[in-house]
């Protein structure tokens, strides 16, 4: 069995498709943050390969291909930005100043608690680039001498996180204002949360994908300057 799955071209595409639709029938089914289609595809595609003890390496041979469609996905983030730029030109002022805001404000709680969690600087600048694509965060973390995995890691981690719980953290806050949800959601939990953004709805989903971008740039030249403070 375990010979034929790695004989398979596409075994690792077919997994993580299986485990995506069986987090799609859960969270369908209970409507609950907890059952994250994502979360639960991660978490079904780790438990078969302990159990068939398969490695990464060679589930990743033939989950691959899943990979080369990243890159058209995140230019499509672009339509929704195009459709809205009216919108951008009118709160530009507010939009950029979010987006800093959001920006600053992680770099400043990972400084905070790597204090006092007395963490090392490794880790430190490990985690500084969390909020953003791993594409980039994988840049700035080998730049400051931080752990690529940790950071990768890390990166899905928060998108996850800001997928299942950007809804009740805007109702918390009082956000109702959609481009306020929009750069809030973008700015911290990068694409993955920008997907749940365009489920709130249009307007959220492009101010998220602008903030994807700006913050991207911002948050290297941020984590440069918060490198060297601690």
């Amino acid at each position: 069995m375990r010979d034929f799955l790695l004989n398979a071209t596409y075994f690792g595409v077919a997994l993580s498709l299986i485990g995506y639709v069986f987090g799609l029938l859960l969270h369908k089914k209970f409507k609950l943050a907890l059952f994250n289609p994502l979360l639960i595809s991660i978490a079904f595609v780790i438990v078969f390969l302990l159990i068939f003890k398969i490695d990464y390496s060679d589930y990743n041979v033939s989950a691959k291909y899943l990979s080369y469609l990243l890159t058209p996905a995140t230019i499509c983030l672009a339509i929704p930005m195009y459709e809205r730029f009216q919108l951008f030109k009118d709160n530009w002022k507010a939009i950029i100043s979010g987006i800093i805001a959001g920006v600053l404000g992680s770099a400043t709680s990972i400084l905070i608690l790597s204090v006092l969690f007395r963490l090392d600087h490794e880790l430190y600048v490990t985690l500084l680039p969390k909020s953003i694509t791993s594409a980039l965060a994988m840049g700035v973390s080998e730049e400051l001498g931080g752990n690529i995995t940790v950071t990768v890691s890390a990166v899905i981690l928060t998108g996850i996180l800001g997928n299942m719980f950007a809804v009740l953290i805007c109702k918390i806050g009082k956000i109702n204002e959609p481009v306020a949800k929009g750069i809030a959601i973008g700015s911290s939990s990068h694409a993955i949360g920008t997907a749940k953004a365009m489920e709130i709805g249009e307007t959220e989903g492009a101010m998220s994908s602008l903030a994807i971008v700006v913050s991207g740039v911002t948050t290297v030249a941020a984590a440069i300057l918060f490198s060297y403070i601690y």
